[in-house]
């Protein structure tokens, strides 16, 4: 945990107490011999690219060892840099996931928790900061294109939240008039949104990953000469699976296959954009997913193998993710990195290498560089990392150490899933106190608690402690209708009236599921 304790003010004021500017950043790095254009680049601004797929599986990449889904591109982004291979989110669930990524805090800090539902009271703080808010101290052009699920009314939006541009669904795909409980769920039309409009309902899904590597190939494009942050934000390969004829039939693996080909060939399009514009040299490419594979849609699911579950729950296969990162001449090509880190660390990594300010608020990632650029000895920066799901701590993790707390959880028992994108039934678990040795033991098959207690005892306590700094420290969470979700107030920035609505059609109040 990262704590600046400078008191808390609104964030609008902060950002306006740093100001904006252009400042040349100049980082010490690994040159490469030949680099006089390299050493240009490093007396710039870095840009930063941020690629995040939806429910994909830990070993659907080719470079995490797939036998079926062939990806060059991000088999070739790990060639030419770093290959994370312990690389965690906070929750495994779609919007406390994502809320953890864009503001470095465990969503139990912040009340992001679960996945906001269309038309929920509940979304992003407006003191909270993101990646987005970060940079732009340093005047960085700002886009999201994809997925955003922190709250889909007007005020939660990205605009408001440091994006220049939006282009994408304001939450989960599979929430839709289409879906297989509907009704149940009774979910309105699905709104494609451009800015704060909806331009369109129910979208053709197939496209979805074409238009957005459209727009980040045209912001790249446009800001060659500016420093910029792109956010790419795949619905894909969250259910229901779409894919567009380009790729349609390709895999081996049928069409989550064909999903993953597709998103390879975004990635392949955004590495060329950066190449063709020069950018090549000065820009950091990061590629990881939300959460693990949803299981029981079986063949519409993904693989976390030799991890344990998957989507939802704590266990290695549901919050371990595959990732790779990306800067010639700053990170070492064709490394690997053993140590874990967790997606709330990209947040003070990017500040350090933008030269931002951190927020004045507590968060819990830590600057990872060292990791990222391979330097000798360099070492998780964390005691520990604490796996939330909801309100409930799971598990603890402590260099080659987790501990699970007691807890339920759901689980398929061996069994395959449903096929052709209908579910089958998880049947639910749980587990007492139990200890794994993850170097030796990475599938979760083996507790040495009772050989370790001394471990355990030391674990729970790490546990404990969390607990209770979460519980004296969390921020508050407010809703659309300005009430409150905890019981502190908050300080209202000074932000700008939403004039722009979308039109949905009426939808019973709720606040989030989790899957």
């Amino acid at each position: 945990m990262s704590t600046y304790n400078f008191g808390i003010i609104a964030r609008r004021e902060f950002l306006r107490s740093l100001g904006l500017g252009t400042a040349a950043l100049a980082v010490p790095g690994c040159l490469s011999g030949a680099a006089q254009k390299s050493e240009r680049a490093n007396s710039k601004l870095p840009n930063v690219v941020i690629i995040f797929t939806d429910d994909q599986g830990y070993q659907d990449v080719g470079c995490f060892g797939s036998p079926l889904i062939k990806t060059p591109n991000l088999d070739r982004m790990a060639c030419e840099g770093v290959k994370f291979t312990d690389m965690h989110v906070a929750q495994a669930v779609c919007g406390a996931s994502r809320a953890a990524l864009l503001t470095g805090c465990y969503p139990n800090r912040n009340g992001l928790l679960g996945a906001p539902m269309p038309n929920s009271r509940h979304g992003i703080h407006e003191d909270e900061m993101t990646i987005a808010e970060l940079v732009k101290q340093k005047d960085y052009a700002t886009a999201i294109f994809g997925k955003w699920h922190l709250g889909d009314n007007p005020r939660f939006l990205p605009l408001q939240h440091g994006f220049d541009e939006y282009f994408g669904l304001p939450y989960s795909n599979d929430m839709w008039p289409q879906h297989p409980k509907n009704a149940k769920w009774g979910f309105p039309p699905l709104p494609l949104i451009e800015g704060n409009k909806a331009i369109a309902h129910n979208p053709d899904q197939s496209q979805l990953t074409t238009w957005y590597t459209e727009r980040a190939v045209k912001f790249i494009d446009k800001n060659k000469e500016h420093p910029f942050f792109l956010y790419v934000a795949h619905n894909m390969p969250h259910v229901p699976l779409f894919v567009s004829d380009k790729f349609k039939g390709k895999s081996k693996r049928g069409l989550y296959g064909d999903v993953i080909m597709e998103i390879d060939w975004s990635v392949g399009q955004i590495l060329a954009a950066l190449k063709r514009n020069g950018l090549d040299e000065n820009t950091l490419v990061i590629f990881t997913s939300d959460n693990g594979p949803w299981l029981n849609y079986g063949d519409h699911g993904g693989c976390a193998l030799p991890l344990r579950e998957g989507k939802g729950t704590m266990w290695e296969g549901g919050q371990r993710e595959p990732c790779i990162m990306r800067w010639p001449g700053r990170i070492p090509a064709g490394t690997v990195c053993e140590e874990p880190a967790m997606t709330i660390d990209l947040l003070p990594t990017i500040a350090r290498l933008t030269k931002t300010k951190l927020p004045r608020h507590t968060i819990d990632g830590k600057d990872i560089w060292p990791l990222m650029a391979g330097e000798a000895g360099a070492k998780c920066p964390h005691e520990a990392l604490y796996l939330y799901y909801g309100t409930e701590l799971h598990a603890v993790r402590s260099g080659k150490w987790k501990l699970h707390f007691p807890h339920k959880y759901r689980t398929m028992a061996g069994r395959r899933g449903g096929t052709e994108g209908k579910p089958e039934k998880y049947s639910s678990a749980h587990t007492d106190w139990a200890l794994y040795d993850l170097e030796r033991d990475v599938g979760e098959l083996y507790d040495v608690a009772k050989e370790h207690p001394d471990i355990v005892e030391r674990l729970k306590k790490l546990g404990n402690k969390s607990i209770e700094e979460i519980k004296r420290n969390r921020r508050q969470q407010i809703d659309s209708h300005r009430r409150f979700l905890t019981d502190r107030p908050c300080r209202d920035s000074a932000r700008p009236a939403h004039n722009t609505r979308l039109t949905l059609p009426p939808f019973p109040h709720r606040t989030f599921a989790f899957p």
